[in-house]
């Protein structure tokens, strides 16, 4: 079962500059920036992922859901 979508697990609202800062703690890399909000991210044996919010932007639970379904990300993370 993914890490998003085991038992007991729950997301809440975060600012998109903590879930970075959580998925380059967990070995995600930045292999490239736009010149807007996006971001090109990088881990051994994943595909790239683009994170594309600003800083301060409130990302919900199923937005959660799904960067952890992509990433690994899980609540425990954060």
């Amino acid at each position: 079962m993914t890490p998003a979508l085991s038992a007991g697990r729950q997301w809440s609202s975060q600012k998109a500059r903590r879930i970075l800062a959580a998925l380059l703690r967990i070995g995600w890399t930045i292999k490239r920036e736009t010149a807007g909000s996006h971001k090109i991210l990088s881990r051994p044996d994943w595909p790239d992922y683009v994170f594309s919010f600003h800083d301060v932007e409130e990302i919900g639970p199923k937005m959660l859901t799904r960067i952890a379904k992509r990433t690994g990300l899980t609540p425990e993370d954060l």
